[in-house]
């Protein structure tokens, strides 16, 4: 079935849909992992405590925050948690910014491992992308 939205008058990309509702799971899972903050805040997560927070922006850089870094608190107030918390993937708190695992976060962990243990035979993936780089260069050590 295709579902076609309509908002504010435009009509937006149709979503797919089939009765166990898995197309609409993949969406949310490449949505949630198409932006570098997310995939990082992401990895970060599934590599933390279940009950545990981390501060942010920190773990959405994967490292300390920098000067120039003061956009992406913005960014993720605004937008990425926001969406991220729309999918239950995470949970988070303003005062201070900081963010926990979801009720629904384990359905990515399969699809991050993935990517990370096939660095070598995605290479195009891999650039650019702090972490992944960084498991690639260990693989080939």
């Amino acid at each position: 079935m295709c579902v076609i939205l309509i908002q504010e008058g435009v009509m937006v990309s149709p979503t797919y849909q089939d009765e166990t509702g898995v197309v609409d799971q993949r969406d949310r899972i490449f949505d949630a992992l198409s932006s570098r903050p997310r995939r990082q805040l992401l990895v970060s997560l599934l590599e933390a405590q279940p009950a545990e927070f981390l501060d942010l922006p920190q773990a959405a850089l994967g490292r300390e925050p920098a000067a120039e870094d003061r956009e992406l608190r913005a960014a993720l107030v605004h937008r990425h948690l926001p969406l991220l918390a729309d999918y239950g993937f995470v949970r988070w708190e303003t005062d201070p910014l900081r963010v926990q695992r979801g009720p629904e976060l384990d359905v990515l962990e399969p699809v991050v491992r993935t990517l990370a243990v096939r660095t070598e035979t995605v290479p195009p993936l891999v650039v650019g992308d702090i972490r992944l780089e960084y498991d690639s260069e260990r693989r080939t050590e």
